[in-house]
Order: structure tokens, then sequence, then C-alpha cells
């Protein structure tokens, strides 16, 4: 298999390069097929996300197995336009090209249908085979009666909150570059607000094989004509064209196709500076997420070309995979608004929650594979073995965890329980990779008093200052004393907690594991510690630390206001 990965360093082309390279892009780029393997299965995982009322506003991911028959399947690319008024979006698009033309290279000749959907740009390819083929494809004797129509929403979303704010079109540029763009596109006689005339040059249309339409009764009477019950999606923007166009998301979904979008060949039209004021990548998962909700699965690249899901290079987001898996804390209830509240603008943000009625079972662990930090906080689960693998192949991996409350005892069972067939348990997990020595707890209901732990005055970056010190003195820890004495040698203690007639604990440290990951514990976590702010600010600061980051200043502490959780 070919593979055309692009490197880490960036994707910056001087906008002078770009408009010469793209300009090109108004000739057609037609290239020879591969031949049709009929009768080829595609075997893909599904995911969708479900509502739970326990989750604090998260959703549970569901994740299923499917095998296509790639003869009845279809691949439609949206909007995948040679120019485009946004230069951050055509920069995102060149990047993304060259691994989307390889997918329907390979999509192709396993026998799927390619139909390339540049909308609005029909002129530049009335005499392309590929446009022919779809003029000339019978007219179907079922269309849809408004298969014509651009659809802005259907019957499953009229409960949805739209996930962005999209009012201002979704333009990230800087305001400065914006300008010189639009004047160079003006310069090159293209409209400034609608610069497109064909599709990208980058991707290959197949002059005997491929179908050229952005006409929703023709894509659909091709798909028909074709036998074709499935079809995925890709291109721009996932937030208006891919879903609302003719031949979108929704019109696919709602007439009966089986239709996936492909999550990591997309982009969305979104300005951090419009709501949820989020970072534009964190956007866009957001978006997909609505889809995954209230449209139809996803998949990525890679469940084709058998490598790993696509990344643009500008989103430098850590990855953090929030494993949640206890019921005494209610953390399924307290980290999902953290993480909307705290994380969204620098932080890439999966959970991995327990099966529903399955507590020895996470949904969505793939997540985990792609994280750069690993968030604990479950109690005494035995997960499936190849699911404590991943977590085990993540901490060998030399990759960052993060855990709180009872992460001590995530998974490990009581006494000599043995774990159920096919499960595992990790019961030295707390001093393999936290660097603890959990053997209980203080009686409940006693306040927790706080205090630096270095015994050489100087602040942890965790702590950042003395201001946020103070902050943390003033509260309290609200759950009772763990046991957690005496710590590996590898640890810092950075908060200590006392309570009357006790000696003191450490409530909160930090460790390198054998692989060199770094780890952050602490014992706070109970759901009274989630209202304080200074909690709340200390794991955003944890994981900016364990993620490798420059720990966020703690200036804006004081008119934090605390988190609404559910009840």
């Amino acid at each position: 298999m070919i593979r055309s990965r692009l490197g880490r360093k960036g994707w910056h082309l001087k906008t002078s390069a770009l408009v010469a390279v793209l300009a090109a892009t108004a000739g057609l780029g037609v290239a020879g097929g591969d031949s049709a393997l009929g009768g080829e299965r595609i075997e893909l995982t599904l995911r969708k996300r479900v509502d739970a009322p326990d989750l604090g506003g998260a959703r549970r991911v569901v994740e299923t197995p499917a095998t296509w028959d790639a003869q009845r399947t279809a691949v439609i690319v949206c909007d995948m336009w040679d120019l485009h008024h946004c230069l951050n979006a055509v920069r995102r698009e060149t990047e993304m090209a060259p691994r989307m033309n390889e997918l329907l290279k390979v999509l192709r000749g396993r026998g799927v249908t390619v139909i390339h959907a540049p909308s609005e740009c029909m002129d530049a390819y009335k005499e392309h085979p590929a446009r022919k083929r779809a003029q000339a494809t019978p007219k179907s004797k079922n269309l849809p009666t408004d298969i014509g129509q651009w659809c802005k929403r259907i019957p499953s979303e009229e409960r949805a909150s739209y996930p962005v704010d999209q009012t201002d079109g979704g333009e990230d540029d800087d305001p400065a570059e914006h300008a010189r763009w639009a004047a160079r596109l003006g310069a090159a006689g293209r409209n400034p607000r609608a610069p497109w005339k064909s599709q990208t040059a980058l991707l290959t249309i197949d002059p005997d094989k491929d179908y050229v339409s952005d006409d929703g009764g023709e894509v659909w009477s091709v798909l028909e004509d074709r036998g074709i019950d499935h079809v995925m999606l890709m291109g721009v923007h996932t937030n208006m064209c891919v879903l609302g166009r003719p031949f979108g998301l929704r019109q696919m979904a709602k007439n009966g196709k089986d239709v996936v979008l492909v999550r990591d060949m997309t982009d969305t039209m979104y300005n951090p500076l419009k709501a949820p004021f989020v970072s534009h990548f964190t956007g866009t998962d957001r978006v997909v997420e609505h889809v995954e909700r209230f449209v139809c699965p996803t998949v990525t690249s890679d469940q084709i070309l058998g490598d790993r899901p696509f990344r643009f290079s500008t989103d430098r987001r850590p990855r953090v995979a929030f494993v949640v898996a206890e019921d005494e804390y209610k953390t399924e209830t307290t980290l999902p608004p953290f993480a909307a509240r705290y994380l969204g603008k620098d932080f890439k943000v999966d959970f991995i929650f327990e099966a529903e009625g399955d507590k020895n079972r996470l949904t969505g662990v793939s997540a985990l594979d792609e994280a750069d930090v690993l968030f604990v906080s479950a109690r005494r689960r035995a997960f499936p073995a190849d699911q404590l693998a991943a977590v085990r192949r993540h901490v060998a991996g030399g990759k960052a965890v993060v855990g709180i409350r009872t992460a001590s005892h995530a998974f490990a069972l009581r006494g000599d329980t043995p774990p159920p067939a096919g499960h595992d348990v990790w019961p030295t997990f707390d001093p393999d990779v936290l660097g603890g020595h959990y053997t209980g707890h203080h009686k409940e209901g006693v306040k927790v008093k706080l205090a630096a732990g270095s015994e050489s005055g100087a602040l942890h970056p965790i702590l950042k200052d003395q201001s946020f010190l103070g902050s943390l003195a003033a509260m309290t820890g609200h759950g009772s004393l763990y046991k957690v004495s005496p710590l590996a040698a590898s640890t810092s203690t950075i908060l200590t907690g006392s309570i009357p007639d006790q000696s003191p604990e450490p409530v909160a440290w930090t460790n390198l594991t054998a692989a060199g990951g770094r780890v952050f514990y602490t014992s706070l976590g109970h759901p009274d510690d989630f209202a304080e702010p200074a909690f709340n600010l200390l794991l955003r600061n944890a994981l900016d630390w364990a993620a490798g980051r420059e720990v966020a200043a703690t200036s804006a502490l004081a008119s934090t206001e605390p988190i609404a959780f559910p009840k």
C-alpha cells in the first residue's frame, strides 16, 4: 500500500505561492483508472453518540462493526473547490486533499463508485466524461420530493442546539491576511466572496469510472441506477455544505441511504471568536459529535488505508482521553462540564465511559490509541483484556497519565476476587504508575486542610504561583483523606492534606513512569471539590504540565465562576 502522509512540521504556504498552485486547478486533472475488484467487502467501525442523562452533558460513544459490499457503496466528495474566500480553509483543504485522493484511489480500486460534487462548478466539466456519465444516467423513478433542495434540518435534529455559531460565515483568517488574500483573488479575476471554479486538481477524477454532479436528483439517480445502499461523504465544510447540500448527509439519511461521514476527511467553517469560543478544531469535533448524535455514524480513513487517522498539522492540541467508570463520586457528571469549561481551547477531549448496563466494559476505547494523556477516574473495574491492554500500551509508550481519587484502585477488584472470563485487572497500577500506596481512607465527613507539599519551599509548575497556592489553601478537601503513604521515591509531593489527630498525607503529587511518562495524581475529586474554581484550575494546570505545555497563568482565577454541575 502506498502511503502519502504529510509531515508534522506544518503546512504554511505563502499566499503568493498558494495562489500560483491553486489557480492551476481551473484545469482538469484526470488520470487512468484502476480495474475494479468486484465483490469486495469493506470492513468499517461505525461511531455514533447516544445521550445519557447521567453523563453531565457528555454522550456515550457506541462503536459498531459493519461490513459493506463495495459494489453497493458510493463515496461523495463535497465541495473540495480549487479556491475559497477563507485562506485558512484553503490551507487546510490543500493539506487534506492528498490523503483524500489516496483514499479515493483505494476505494475506487475496490469497486466503490466515486461521485465528485464541486457545487456551482459544473461549467468546468461540461465536456468531461465523468460529467456526461452523470447526465446520461436514467432519472430515478423514486426521486425524493425535495432531493434538489438544500436541507437545513431533519426531524432528529429538532431537539438539538447547533454546536457552533457560524453566523459570521465561519472565517478564521487573520483580518489583515484575509484582506490581502481577497485582493489577490480579485487581481486573478476571481470573485473574492465565491472564487471557486472547479474541484481542486489535487483530487483525481477518473474519466472512465467516476461521476461529476452537484445536482441532488442526478446524484440520487446514480445511486439508484447502480444499486447503491451505502454512502460515504467527505469534503468541506461539515457544518454547512456536507450536512446541507442536496447530496449531503441530511438528504441521504432522511431518504433511507446507509450514510456515514468520514470524520477525518472534513473541516468546518468556524471562527474561534464565536461561541462556543473553542479552537477551530474543537469546533469541528463538536460538529462531528452533532452528526453522530442526530444524523448518521462516522468512520475514519485509516479503516480503509490501514494506518492512522488524518490530522491537520496545525491541530497541535494535546489529546486527552478520559476513562470514567466509577459510581461513588459521580465524576461522569463533573468531568464533562470541567472539560467543556477548561479544555476546549487547547485540548482535544474524548470521553471513554463504561458501557450502559455493564460496568466492566468501556465504550469508545479506541480513542486511547491516539491520546497523549490518559485521565483515569475509575474504581475497582475489571475491563476486557484487550481494553486494559490499551491502557498498558499507553503507559508503556511513555505517555502521560492523570488520575483522581479512585484512580489509585481503578483496575483492582476487592481482595482475591477473580475477574470475569476474558477480563483483566492491574492491581499494582497505583505503585507501578501513580507512585502511590493506597491502603484505605480515614473516616468520612471530616474536611481536609490543604498545604504545599514541597520541603524546599519551591513551587511545582502545576501550582504556578503563590496567589494560586493561597487559593488552594483557602479551600478544603471534601472527601475522606486517603491513606497513601509512603509514596515511591520517584514522586514529588506538591500538596498535603491533614485532618485533626492524624498524620498528614500527600493529596497531590507527580511521578515519572518507568517509560518516562509524566504522571499527576490527586486524591481530591469529590463532587464538592469540583465546585471550587481552585480545584478545577489545579486539574487544568496538571493537564498542561502532563502534556508538556506551559502551565496557564492563574491571574483570572478570582473571576472564574463555579461550574453548574448536574445534580
